[in-house]
């Protein structure tokens, strides 16, 4: 797609730190990082977001972002990593070309996500849910 900064980035036509890149993905530094070692890792083929993500593509990102963060734990040694990864607007996504952050963590590195709800959920409305979705898949 000629508008999009990542496909720019996998067809060498925009500058990036690359870490990684084989036929199917390729991993490079976040111009933006949160933390030090902060990688996106995309698809090379353009899709807006995990809806529109091919199987194939996907499972290149996960193999490549792996790779990656083994990576990423034996040259910067963090005391733990987040995947990050939003679809849409209403989820923070700012490039609408899929991508999956790997954020190195470091304990007291002062970041936080947001905090999760405590309220235990309610077993009938899971198992329902969960059976609507089973259907549709």
């Amino acid at each position: 797609m000629d508008d999009c900064v990542f496909c720019a980035i996998a067809a060498h036509r925009a500058p990036a730190s690359l870490i990684y890149e084989d036929e199917s993905s390729l991993a490079f530094l976040d111009i933006h990082p949160i933390t030090r070692g902060h990688t996106l890792v995309i698809p090379r083929e353009h899709c807006e977001n995990i809806y529109e993500l091919s199987e194939t593509a996907g499972a290149a990102v996960i193999r490549a972002a792996s790779r990656i963060a083994r990576t990423l734990r034996q040259e910067l040694q963090p005391d733990g990593l987040n995947l990050i990864q939003s679809n849409g607007r209403a989820a923070g996504q700012t490039v609408f070309h899929f991508h999956l952050h790997l954020v190195p963590r470091w304990n007291k590195d002062g970041l936080f996500l947001p905090p999760h709800s405590p309220v235990l959920a309610e077993r009938t409305n899971l198992e329902a849910l969960a059976e609507a979705l089973r259907a549709r898949l």
